[in-house]
């Protein structure tokens, strides 16, 4: 049997409903009260909106079983597991809480607020790690009052003009014959439902239950972090009375590096070789890591490299997170830097021919008609943005963003009229 029985009551349903049965009853209780159908009654809208939330709750399997378990208090987060916040729930239907309508009786009941800041970092910071001293400002509870924000003994009331719950209904023509009901914040209390006078305000905090400290936190990169991993540093956020103060979340962005590209535990680079290097071998520091270290690298002997041709150096990559004795593989792509014209004009030609291989003749067979063309230099990769620029955009783009998941298109409504009937029937057509 549930704790509370207050949504099933604005259906007029059992608690043992079944799910057929709510949703038969909410059609009927959404033509009685919609406000096209009762013009003459101010509270129609807002009575729809009621049952139109309690709908919400009850037609799903998840947060109906938080309110039979838990009531209220288990929807706004003061009870059982889930945590879950009215608007919240919402969100997950409508992206907003369209209906502005909320079942706390009281002041807001949120629970903690968390801190989420970018952290600009270097590759070279995830190689080696690093520490960083950063000065931070947040409230803290105000240590004369003790965060009732009253002086002495004084206390605050109830705010006449919300009647305490820190919001009221505000009603809006969206159309000539619709009216919207939003819940806005109370402009007298700013939310918090009750109020001080002025006189009876904390001296320190002037009513407020909080003041601003500074502090200094140490932030630590380990080695091996990636980027968008998170750094939490627990309840150092702001505190408010009767809240759990938040975390600080550092989100580390990691800046594109000039050199290296990551791939999990692995680098990549490109590295240039000459014409000589790539016939006859190479023994030299073909790089300088990300800790400031050459590395050293000799190719086999008799080895010809060709363009393009990839090396992996083992160890030499990313250190793992947590275990940063272990790491990846460094990946080389050899580039070929081929001679200029200014060497070629430096050599003598005819003994050079003979060290290479020959050339190659013509096509076997010749075909029947041979027209001469006009050697020149071109620029492929503009000549691929000219000729495929609406292919190129489309492939740059997420796949899934784009075209989204796809959609249950199986399921029908019994009752064809019943659009005008539904949650957001009160809404305008966007």
């Amino acid at each position: 049997m549930p704790v509370e029985t207050e949504l099933y009551d604005l259906l007029g349903v059992a608690p043992n409903a079944s799910e057929a049965e709510i949703k038969k009853a909410y059609r009927k209780k959404a033509k009685e009260h919609h406000p096209d159908k009762n013009i003459n009654d101010p509270e129609a809208s807002q009575k729809f909106q009621e049952m139109a939330a309690a709908y919400e709750v009850l037609s799903d399997a998840q947060t109906r079983t938080v309110y039979d378990t838990h009531g209220m208090e288990g929807l706004t987060g003061q009870g059982g597991p889930a945590g879950m916040d009215p608007n919240d729930i919402f969100a997950q239907f409508f992206g907003s809480n369209m209906f502005g309508f909320d079942f706390q009786s009281g002041p807001s009941r949120r629970g903690k607020s968390d801190d989420v800041i970018p952290f600009d970092v270097t590759l070279e910071d995830l190689y080696n790690g690093k520490s960083v001293k950063l000065n931070m400002e947040k409230s803290i509870i105000c240590s004369l009052c003790k965060g009732t924000g009253a002086k002495g003994s004084a206390k605050s009331k109830a705010c006449a003009t919300c009647d305490g719950k820190g919001w009221s209904f505000v009603q809006s023509h969206i159309s000539p014959s619709r009216i919207g009901t939003s819940r806005v914040t109370c402009h007298d209390c700013n939310g918090a439902g009750e109020k001080l006078r002025e006189k009876d305000r904390c001296k320190k905090c002037k009513g407020e239950k909080t003041v601003k400290e500074n502090t200094r936190q140490d932030i630590f990169v380990e080695k091996g972090m990636s980027d968008r991993q998170r750094i939490i540093l627990a309840g150092a956020g702001d505190q408010q009375p009767g809240v759990p103060p938040g975390d600080v979340i550092f989100v580390l962005k990691a800046a594109p590096h000039s050199s290296f590209e990551r791939s999990g535990k692995d680098l990549l680079t490109h590295v240039t070789i000459t014409l000589s290097e790539a016939l006859l071998g190479f023994s030299r520091i073909l790089i300088t890591h990300l800790d400031g270290r050459g590395v050293r690298v000799a190719s086999p002997p008799g080895k010809i490299i060709k363009p393009g041709e990839s090396i992996v150096l083992r160890g030499e990559g990313m250190p793992v997170y947590k275990q940063p004795d272990q790491k990846g593989d460094l990946y080389v792509i050899l580039d070929l830097e081929m001679p200029g014209p200014e060497w070629l004009a430096s050599i003598d030609k005819t003994s050079l021919t003979p060290l290479l291989p020959p050339k190659k003749e013509d096509l076997q067979p010749l075909p029947e008609v041979v027209d001469e063309a006009k050697f020149e230099e071109s620029d492929i990769v503009d000549v691929r943005s000219r000729s495929f620029p609406a292919s190129a955009h489309f492939f740059d783009q997420d796949f899934t963003s784009q075209f989204g998941e796809g959609e249950d298109e199986d399921w029908v409504d019994e009752d064809e009229n019943d659009d005008d009937y539904g949650p957001d029937a009160n809404c305008p057509t966007q």
